[in-house]
């Protein structure tokens, strides 16, 4: 436990009484210095967390938690695996799917495209896309019909509203007396999707399984089964089962294998923010040294006269470990404070910046989210404390030391 005497003439030497003036400007930009670098540090890991939330539900909205494809790329007896894969523990949804790559034009516009077949009935136990229609319905999707839902930015670039029809340029090929010539099939848009992230937007459009199969003549062959599990995290344990009870037969995927790369780069981003971010909070906190230092030069005096009058070496570290400590102290909560309220409020703060200046610093054709989103983990702010407290004690104890140091004969010789 510190003295009392020593908690009070550190509480002391924090204000500042005549020629000390400049000392406690050092000491309130030290302050300052830790309670931005904290607040930074909290607002910026927030906003990392945000996206790595917003980016794995908007992409596990779109992508499978876990998916089951042949060895040759294709499932020819697809409706007796869903059966059985219906009935293993976990699996909450199964649905199956076409995908190939395509050319869609209309007019005088052309895109490459990303084509997934589906039956709608089934896809809304596997995907969110139903929830994601600004127009039109995913139900609308009928067996030979050919009707098409497109993303919003594909919609966009290609000029295409529901209702129109657009071209459908697929790989096969037909050969007539004319040639080798490409198989165009027209469909009708019934619907437009859109899920926030401009990949699956601008590259995707999705179309009824049945007229899939006839446009990259798959006969009664899928690409795959799309599964949905109870437990989103537990995927990659979960899926390892599934491939074990098949046999090795076919291909099992989770999720995280799809994305790993993806979101491994984000965690790493993250780690390599936290440390920049905590070298500023660090500087901050060694700005105490400086602090300290130049207190204990103008209060060498007291010092010699403490030390006359009984006062321990320890006893005079003890002043300026909690002079630092105030003063860490103080940065820290300000900062915390200051973090999490900018940390809660970022979403709101942001658009109202951009709106101000008339600028978008999130251009939805360049980042795969067009906003800023936020998520507080209260983990996260414990450690920035602590760790922003610590470093602010490991900056006193060289000033401290220097201290309980001074030789009172020395100091009073010339007083």
């Amino acid at each position: 436990m510190f003295k009392p005497l020593s908690l009070y003439i550190g509480l002391r030497y924090t204000g500042a009484k005549r020629r000390t003036q400049f000392i406690s400007f050092i000491t309130l930009t030290s302050v300052l210095g830790i309670a931005l670098g904290v607040t930074a540090l909290i607002t910026v890991l927030s906003v990392m967390n945000g996206f790595e939330a917003e980016l794995r539900q908007r992409i596990l909205g779109m992508t499978a938690h876990s998916t089951i494809t042949g060895r040759t790329g294709e499932l020819d007896n697809w409706q007796d695996l869903q059966a059985t894969i219906k009935d293993y523990p976990h699996i909450e949804g199964t649905a199956p799917f076409v995908k190939g790559q395509v050319m869609i034009n209309s007019g005088r516009r052309v895109s490459g495209s990303l084509l997934r077949g589906i039956i709608p009935s089934e896809e809304i136990a596997v995907s969110d896309v139903a929830d994601k229609m600004t127009t039109g319905e995913l139900s609308l999707l009928h067996a030979g019909k050919y009707q098409i839902v497109l993303g919003s930015e594909l919609a966009s670039y290609l000029g295409a509203s529901v209702g129109e029809k657009v071209t459908i340029i697929s790989p096969q090929v037909n050969s007539t007396p004319a040639g080798i010539i490409p198989r165009l099939r027209r469909f009708t848009v019934v619907g437009i999707f859109e899920v926030g992230m401009y990949e699956y937007d601008r590259n995707m459009a999705i179309i009824h399984i049945d007229d899939a199969k006839k446009l990259l003549r798959l006969e009664n062959k899928v690409s795959g089964l799309r599964l949905k599990l109870d437990d989103l995290f537990n995927a990659p344990q979960i899926t390892h089962q599934i491939a074990k009870k098949l046999y090795g037969r076919y291909f099992v995927r989770d999720w995280t294998q799809a994305h790993s790369n993806f979101f491994q780069a984000i965690r790493t981003e993250k780690r390599v923010m936290f440390i920049i971010l905590l070298l500023i909070v660090a500087v901050a906190a060694f700005n105490i040294v400086s602090t300290l230092v130049m207190v204990v030069t103008d209060k060498k005096a007291d010092i010699a006269i403490l030390k006359t009058q009984g006062l321990s070496p320890m006893a005079v570290m003890r002043i300026f470990i909690i002079l630092g400590g105030i003063i860490g102290l103080v940065g820290t909560l300000l900062g915390t404070v200051g973090g999490v309220l900018l940390a809660l409020n970022v979403e709101t703060i942001v658009p109202a910046i951009e709106e101000f200046f008339g600028v978008n610093f999130m251009a939805a054709d360049v980042y795969y989210i067009s906003s800023l989103p936020s998520k507080l983990v209260w983990m996260d702010v414990g450690v920035i404390a602590v760790v922003a407290f610590s470093l602010s004690l490991l900056a006193t104890l060289y000033p401290a030391w220097q201290a309980s140091k001074v030789n009172p004969a020395e100091v009073l010789r010339y007083e």
